[in-house]
């Protein structure tokens, strides 16, 4: 099922023994397009501080009524490397990060999810302990910096046609089994009497991080008839939605017949 990522923001994050914090963002691969990891926001628990938390760590992207579950401890969260969010996640920290929770780097083997895999749960070694770190593996690929990027910033990037710019980047529309991200939401037309519209991601041609664009191979007469976003805006299983505000209220009350 997809999932929007835009309605994921701000959801509370629970560890197996307590609170850890709110989803802050998350960084996806712009190569493979798949969610690589949640950007948690401490708050007032680590003041400060932001953590990188995998798909690898929840059981199933749903809501337990209050909160997006994590099999992890506090302790092993507090304990985990820290990233400089304002910087790019580099492959050696990834290697630092993977080794010190004792799972495979997603990028070879077992490691691996997005596209058709299934959701990307793997056990932890029974024998596991936070800060005990597994035996360091050489990774078959180059140690460069991986093409992670933060989906709060690519959020608003003009979209680039063919022929012109049309709309921009206002989601993105994840599966909640794989993580792949599968179709950008792209808003288009007047600011507020506009439409959403869905491009598939195999579109894109290329991202240009100084322009704040994205390019893709259709023009603005294709996009404007491409499929209407019409993923309702619901709430994560058991999400409680906030309360109306008693001015709308208020204006309801002046404004009826």
């Amino acid at each position: 099922m997809l999932q929007s990522l835009k309605q994921l923001f701000g959801n509370k994050l629970a560890a197996t023994d307590g609170e850890l914090g709110h989803v802050k963002d998350f960084y996806f691969d712009d190569q493979s397009w798949t969610v690589r990891y949640v950007v948690a926001d401490t708050g007032n628990w680590l003041p400060g501080r932001q953590v990188l938390i995998s798909p690898h760590a929840f059981p199933e992207l749903q809501h337990d009524g209050k909160h997006l579950r994590v099999n992890l401890t506090r302790k092993q969260v507090e304990d985990s490397p820290a990233i400089e969010t304002h910087k790019p996640v580099s492959r050696q920290y990834e290697e630092d990060y993977h080794r010190y929770y004792g799972w495979p780097y997603y990028w070879e083997g077992d490691g691996l999810w997005g596209g058709a895999r299934s959701f990307p749960i793997l056990e932890v070694p029974p024998n596991f302990v936070a800060g005990e770190a597994a035996a360091p593996v050489t990774p078959k690929v180059e140690r460069a910096d991986a093409h992670l990027r933060s989906a709060q910033s690519v959020n608003g990037y003009h979209l680039q046609a063919t022929d012109g710019i049309v709309g921009h980047v206002c989601d993105f529309l994840m599966d909640d089994q794989s993580w792949a991200i599968g179709e950008l939401v792209i808003k288009i037309g007047h600011r507020f009497t506009g439409k959403e519209v869905r491009i598939p991601v195999c579109k894109v041609t290329s991202i240009s991080y100084e322009e704040s664009k994205v390019f893709v191979s259709m023009n603005t007469e294709a996009i404007d008839h491409s499929a209407a976003n019409d993923l309702v805006p619901t709430r994560v299983s058991g999400f409680t939605p906030a309360e109306p505000s008693p001015l709308k209220e208020v204006i309801k009350e002046v404004l009826a017949p």
